[in-house]
């Protein structure tokens, strides 16, 4: 992959077939994508405009200002019975030349995303973010306000580049009775979607994977807390609470 840099924006070719769908249709189709840092936590899917359907694009008028993309078109877009309105932009002039005339979904504003046949969520996966599942023999106990609420000497320890290790651990080592099942659910594009529950009355402090995708099979019904929320003891040893924007 060839890369580009403009301030904290970087800009990567990548040899994924990908595609976005709204109302049911395809909106864009390609094999020549672009993958642009926008943020430094993940990047975001830019199109070359002869592989996005034109007549999904209805221009509003309205520009919108980057100061490392410069100014962009806003469209709405449209398929089917199916309207986002303002979920795509393009940077006609812009100063990173790799992005000109280039068409940006916004992600959540559309139906589905592919890469290859596999769909994604949340955003798409950055190819320098790497999930290792390790079967660890560490002893580990978590305590809310003092309670051990979890207590497992057969954790599987995922490691996440840019994360603190997250320890999850079997429903047998974990008090249950403890815990209350919420309605949260996020998505990841790396393990999936994640059920939430409150633990000794706080929210969200705890999820867990029921159907993790292919690669995090390993963690499948096991348990992880917000170690920056409580506490976690490790081999004894109390851990100090990490700083992430979960906390």
């Amino acid at each position: 992959m060839d890369a580009t840099n403009r301030g904290r924006v970087r800009v990567e070719r990548t040899a994924k077939r990908v595609r976005t769908y709204l109302g049911g249709r395809v909106v864009a189709d390609t094999t020549n994508a672009l993958l642009v840092w926008e943020v430094p936590y993940y990047p975001t899917y830019y199109f070359p405009p002869d592989d996005v359907d034109e007549s999904a694009l209805k221009a509003t008028g309205a520009t919108k200002h980057s100061p490392s993309r410069g100014d962009a078109v806003v469209y709405t877009v449209t398929s089917g019975t199916a309207e986002a309105p303002d979920a795509a932009l393009a940077y006609p002039e812009s100063p990173l030349e790799q992005i000109r005339g280039y068409v940006r979904f916004e992600w959540d504003a559309m139906d589905a995303w592919f890469e290859e046949d596999e769909e994604v969520f949340f955003h798409p996966r950055d190819p320098y973010t790497r999930v290792d599942i390790l079967a660890s023999s560490r002893h580990v106990r978590i305590e809310v306000d003092g309670v051990t609420v979890a207590d497992s000497r057969s954790p599987r320890i995922l490691f996440e580049t840019g994360l603190p290790a997250r320890y999850y651990l079997p429903k047998t080592d974990v008090r249950l009775d403890l815990l209350e099942h919420t309605d949260t659910a996020t998505h990841c594009p790396y393990k999936g979607t994640a059920e939430y529950w409150a633990v000794n009355g706080k929210k969200d402090l705890a999820w867990s994977y029921r159907t993790p995708l292919p690669e995090s099979e390993k963690i499948a019904g096991l348990i992880a807390f917000y170690d920056e929320k409580l506490d976690v003891y490790v081999d004894g040893e109390l851990q100090e609470r990490p700083k992430t924007k979960f906390a």
